[in-house]
């Protein structure tokens, strides 16, 4: 049986603010789950003609699948999201990119015409589940990786660092510090607003509140304060707290749709799927697979990285963009790299970090209807990268 492939669109994204995981977090007497279930409820909320019964599938990206993200997590969300029982779901792991791989499976399910419409997103609570909590390795494992650098993103950081000395340290400050200052005149300026799904939390000390910010952004950042800061991974590293993603909790979603499905519901169609790039390299050096996951997704695409028009790319490490930016022959101030900073300021909740970068790029298509194309794309661990191109459909409306 022949069937012709549908386009995919996004007709709408949303995530919670970022919390600091630990203690000392906005979340921490709040479970993943919730996390999650206020991004569906929003998300429904947000378009009153999309009814839960047509949601076909949610697939729920998430890294550390113990304890309360354990339990196929994508088909618990709804179920406590008040969807009823016959919304299927399921859990996707590809480490840090598990959020942009639902994204990606949605798409793909959907184009294949297996589906209309699905909700993709990711949610990771590092505060309650530290990256590689409870995992048991094969007596293989670091010797299948290279050896045991690959285990440690910030050690793999280091490895670009030695492997290409270039990258400075300087370089990788001066990097962190322009994505703090544009991710404060970001949140100035109020683009967060249409995005963020306001939360009621429990705070540590027992008080309840509503909060709409995210807790990470540093705008004070300094270069001066960057340059004295000490390692974190290794003694004579250049990897620091600054210059690097703090750890953080959070959720994203996307409601992804055939074109033809949306429009028979009034939804409009905010941007259309158009190629995705997978790839794989050393575990060892794993900030650089932006790279080839990003000429394969153009070159399926019969596209140049010189049309994108909005590049967003997630910043695990400074060093890793920087890496990305030479490589690709972009300037590290290139105007159309992460134009309201990165996960250096906002954090990097794993597998809600991909939907973040969907939801970011939705918004600054709306604000540039010039803008045609643009690349969503991040290193993972253990050596992968994913990257996606869109098309902007805002200048159809």
């Amino acid at each position: 049986m022949n069937r012709p492939v549908q386009e995919v669109v996004v007709v709408d994204s949303v995530r919670t603010p970022f919390g600091r995981a630990g203690e000392k977090g906005i979340y921490w007497k709040t479970r993943a789950e919730d996390l999650a279930v206020a991004v569906l409820k929003a998300l429904v909320e947000r378009n009153p003609a999309l009814d839960p019964s047509q949601v076909e599938d949610c697939l729920w990206g998430v890294t550390n699948q113990v304890k309360e993200q354990g339990g196929t997590l994508g088909r618990m969300v709804s179920l406590l999201a008040d969807w009823g029982w016959g919304v299927p779901g399921c859990s996707i792991d590809r480490m840090c990119a598990g959020g942009l791989t639902a994204v990606h499976f949605g798409a793909s399910v959907i184009a294949s015409g297996m589906a209309d419409c699905i909700v993709s997103g990711g949610v990771e609570h590092m505060g309650h589940l530290p990256m590689g909590v409870f995992r048991d390795l094969h007596p293989r494992a670091v010797e299948a990786l290279g050896d045991e650098t690959a285990l440690s993103m910030g050690l793999t950081a280091e490895n670009i660092h030695d492997q290409w000395p270039d990258l400075t340290r300087e370089r990788a400050d001066r990097y962190a510090w322009l994505s703090q200052q544009k991710a404060s005149m970001a949140i100035q300026a109020g683009k967060m607003g249409d995005m963020i799904v306001p939360m009621e939390v429990e705070l540590p000390d027992g008080t309840r509140t509503v909060v709409e910010r995210d807790q990470t952004p540093r705008p004070t950042t300094t270069l001066e304060g960057l340059a004295q800061l000490q390692p974190v991974f290794r003694p004579d590293g250049r990897v620091t707290a600054g210059n690097a993603c703090p750890l953080t909790d959070g959720a994203a979603g996307v409601v992804l749709m055939s074109r033809r499905k949306a429009e028979s519901l009034g939804l409009r169609p905010r941007m259309r799927w158009v190629a995705t790039g997978v790839a794989a390299v050393d575990p060892r050096i794993m900030g650089t697979a932006p790279v080839p996951a990003t000429c394969k997704a153009l070159e399926k695409a019969g596209l140049a990285l010189d049309q994108m028009d909005i590049i967003e790319i997630n910043e695990a490490f400074a060093v890793q963009v920087l890496y990305f930016l030479d490589r690709m022959g972009l300037a590290e101030d290139d105007p159309r790299v992460n134009i309201w900073g990165g996960a250096i300021a906002y954090g990097h909740p794993l597998a809600a970090s991909g939907p973040r970068l969907v939801a970011f790029l939705q918004r600054l298509f709306a604000e540039r209807p010039d803008a045609r194309y643009g690349l969503t794309t991040m290193c993972v661990g253990r050596g992968q990268g994913v990257s996606i191109i869109w098309e902007n459909l805002a200048s159809a409306a």
